[in-house]
């Protein structure tokens, strides 16, 4: 186990190390994550609201997307999110085209000016991201990259099974 003060043991040294009180802390880490990335967006040369990064960086990574698939992973209501292209399209960052195979169905595309700005915003965040690691020490951001790994790991394992109590 890693904890956020660089103890590498098992057992936990009381009550400000547990998994809520390192939850509180992490997630001061990822508000102030959040705001140095939000910064960085905004330094990009077209300022684009969070919702329409989200939806140009949905677009990239699934090109051919529908209108009902953006809004799903966006968690947004249908007219909204019909809302968002009409301004991106707008913009000239976003194409609707036609689907192949349904003649109803309209895939959702990035243009040219649509990848330089993500990779702008991206750039940018890099930039920013790179400049607070600089700061650490190699053995810090080493530890960091380590409780990453393991955060994900976690998070993508399978939630433990609650013991069962009929057997001891």
């Amino acid at each position: 186990m890693t904890h956020l003060d660089g103890a590498d043991h098992d057992q936990a040294k009381g009550p400000g190390h547990g998994p809520e009180a390192v939850a509180r802390e992490i997630a001061d880490a990822v508000e102030s994550l959040a705001d140095l990335w939000a910064v960085a967006a905004q330094e990009a040369a077209l300022r684009l609201s969070l919702h329409q990064l989200k939806a140009l960086r949905a677009v990239a990574r699934e090109p051919g997307l529908n209108l009902t698939a953006l809004a799903e992973r966006l968690d947004i209501g249908m007219p909204t999110a019909s809302r968002l292209c009409d301004r991106l399209e707008a913009a000239g960052l976003l194409e609707r085209g036609s689907h192949p195979f349904s003649r109803r169905e309209v895939q959702l595309g990035l243009t040219l000016p649509g990848r330089q700005v993500l990779n702008d915003v991206a750039g940018r965040r890099a930039q920013a991201l790179t400049a607070v690691l600089e700061g650490m020490e190699p053995a810090d951001r080493v530890a960091l990259r380590r409780g990453l790994r393991a955060l994900h790991t976690a998070r993508d394992a399978p939630p433990p099974r609650p013991a069962d109590p009929d057997r001891d």
